[in-house]
Formats: C-alpha cells, sequence, structure tokens
C-alpha cells in the first residue's frame, strides 16, 4: 500500500494542551490511527527537574487512548511522543504530529518518509554507554526500514527522546552492586543525548566506531542529522527517522544542513534552497543548539557557560531560536538545547520540512 506522510503544527496553551489536537480529529483533518509520532516543545526548564515534558506526554497518551479505544499503556507501542522542555526567548510551544495515511499513488519523486524505532528499556549504569550507543543504533536502522529508505544519504533527521538519571536510579543500581556513568544527575543528560547521537552517527556510517570513552570526550565523532533529548518520563530510546524515499506520496519534502555555529543562519537558507521553497512552504523546523564549548563564536566572547542562574542550554536555545525565527519568519521552531556529538562543538543540524 502507498503511504503518504503528513505533518501538522498545532499551537498550544500549556503542556497539558490537547485541545488543537483533539479539534484537529474532531474536524476529520487527522486520523488519530495514523498517527506515528508527536514531537513536541513546552515551556519547562528542560532540565531534570522538568516535568512539564511527562505532563504534556501523558496528557497526549490519555487523549490518544480515548480516540483510540485502547489503554494508555498501548500508545507506546504505536506512537512515539518526543517532548522538548524550554521554550526560552521567543520560542513558541506546540505540538508537530507525524501521520502515515494511505495515499492512492505515488509521487514521481522521493516524498517525505517517516520511519519509527524503539530500544528496549535501558537499566541505569546502561545509559551513557556502549549499550545505549549500540541498541541506539539497531533501532535507527529498524526505523529505517519501516520508512522505506535505503540509504543513510537520504535520512535528513534522527530524532530521539533518551533517557537520564535521578538520584532514584542511581540508588537503584548502587544497591544492585552496579555503578552508573556519573552521579550527577544534569550531566547524565548530556551523557545519554552523547552516547544516543553517536548510536546515530553508528547507524549512518558516519562513524566507523564509537568506544565508550568517547561519549562527551571526543567531539570529533558527531553526526549531521542526530537531534537527542533527554528526559526523566523514559526508560528507553524512542526514535523518529525522517527522510525522503520513493513509493511515498503526498507533496512534503525534507533537507537539511549544519550549523557550523549557533548564528549559522546560511544553513537553513541552504537547506531552503535545496528544496526550492521561501519560508511560506515551510510546514515545520528542527534543529539543535549548544553553547560553544570554545567559550567564543566566531572569536567573540560568550558568557553563557559562566551563568550561574541560567543553564547554557537554555541560553544556547534562545539564541538558535531568534537566529532561525529571523530566516523563517516564524518563532513556531522545534529547538532543541544540548547538542552533544550533533553536529560539530557549538553547532547542530537544522532540518526543514516543507511543500514541494
Amino acid at each position: 500500500m502507498t503511504r503518504r506522510a503528513r505533518v501538522v503544527r498545532l499551537a498550544t496553551a500549556g503542556p497539558q494542551d490537547t485541545a488543537p489536537l483533539a479539534a484537529a480529529i474532531d474536524r476529520g483533518e487527522i486520523d488519530p490511527a495514523t498517527i506515528v509520532a508527536i514531537v513536541g516543545k513546552t515551556e519547562g526548564n528542560g532540565c531534570v527537574n522538568d516535568f512539564t515534558r511527562g505532563y504534556a506526554t501523558l496528557a497526549l497518551k490519555l487523549l490518544l487512548a480515548e480516540r483510540l479505544g485502547c489503554p494508555p499503556a498501548g500508545i507506546e507501542s504505536r506512537v512515539a511522543i518526543v517532548m522538548s522542555g524550554g521554550t526560552e526567548g521567543g520560542l513558541s510551544p506546540h505540538l508537530l504530529v507525524f501521520c502515515r495515511e494511505p495515499a492512492p499513488a505515488a509521487a514521481a519523486g522521493p516524498r517525505l518518509a517517516i520511519g519509527i524505532g524503539l530500544t528496549r528499556a535501558f537499566r541505569p549504569e546502561e545509559i551513557g554507554r556502549a549499550a545505549q550507543i549500540e541498541a541506539t543504533a539497531e533501532a535507527v536502522r529498524t526505523a529505517m526500514t519501516d520508512a522505506g529508505i535505503a540509504l543513510p544519504g537520504d535520512v535528513h533527521f534522527v530524532q530521539i527522546k533518551c533517557p537520564l538519571l535521578t538520584k532514584e536510579r542511581i540508588e537503584e543500581a548502587a544497591r544492585r552492586g552496579a555503578t552508573t556513568a556519573t552521579a550527577d544527575t544534569y550531566h547524565s543528560m548530556a551523557l545519554s543525548r552523547g552516547a544516543s547521537a553517536l548510536g546515530v552517527a553508528l547507524a549512518m556510517g558516519e562513524i566507523a566506531q564509537a568506544p565508550e570513552d568517547a561519549v562527551c570526550r571526543d567531539w570529533s565523532l558527531h553526526s549531521g542529522v542526530a537531534s537527542t533529548s533527554a528526559g526523566v518520563e523514559l526508560l528507553r530510546n524512542e526514535i523518529v527517522v525522517l527522510g525522503n524515499a520513493p513509493g511515498w506520496g503526498g507533496d512534503l519534502m525534507i533537507d537539511h544542513d549544519v550549523m557550523a555555529d549557533a548564528i549559522d543562519a546560511s544553513a537553513a537558507r541552504r537547506a531552503l534552497q535545496r528544496l526550492g521553497v521561501t519560508e511560506a512552504g515551510v510546514v515545520a523546523v528542527l534543529a539543535k543548539a549548544e553553547a560553544s564549548p570554545s567559550g567564543t563564536i566566531r572569536g567573540r566572547r560568550h558568557t553563557m557557560l559562566d551563568d550561574s542562574d541560567i543553564h547554557s542550554t537554555r541560553h544556547a536555545r534562545a539564541l538558535v531560536g531568534g537566529v532561525l525565527a529571523g530566516v523563517i519568519g516564524d518563532t513556531m521552531l522545534y529547538v532543541s538545547g544540548g547538542a552533544e556529538h550533533q553536529g560539530p562543538p557549538g553547532g547542530g543540524p537544522v532540518a526543514i520540512i516543507a511543500k514541494v
């Protein structure tokens, strides 16, 4: 059966706000049975204690369970839900609803393809280590197959929601005689994001190997399509692969580029140019952001890493969000902070989905 991908962008009034999705379902714009992934931004702090991600995820599961007539636990096996906290600056909270629908015929050329992959649940001592890298690589390959994407070069964005360590999880491992990769819960977010990104790089053939001791140490190893976001609300990696593939219908395509630094607006412009669209044709923008670890941007000193009041990931989201909003002309952008092994240090991938 021929499939087509649809992406519906919905503004939200808060983490619990599922009314826009419910309304889209009620008016027939979205068939809930076709939803395979929901990616969104919430206005939490994006840190370990950001419960807006879990709150939003639960609200979405309850709505979908009601509309699909299944228990909330049943949603976990059919819909990947990736909520990213932090809408600093002008970033606008929203949901991106990804659907796979039947299509009467395939398009003349490649079109947006969506694939989903899930790892097993990780033990606390596996987070940020080889087990997470290897399981992620395998799940990414599974998601490519699910999308019908044969070549890594046709993959333009791999969005992953990954777990983090809490004190409770660290203590549970210790009681079993296991040692976690770190005792710092905030640093565990970086390690989980980094290990997940290296798993993507491995699956894409961007690197030949991903040794465990390279996580958050060897910055020469990175992926140009990985976007990973850590949260307390899960223990496995949930993976959404986005690319272009033949055999799909519809009018959407995706392209990406890699921002060399936080103000590299030209990366987004190049992606728009290759898609052959203006900002009016943009359906969604997904990007990564981080404060340059060198402490400078194009030779100019920044203070994001020295601010003890506001973490650097929050500064970075606001900065990159502003830069991309200036290019796209819209603040409803998915910009995720913490780009360990996701693009070069201080930079990160940016992907654009557009009607062509």
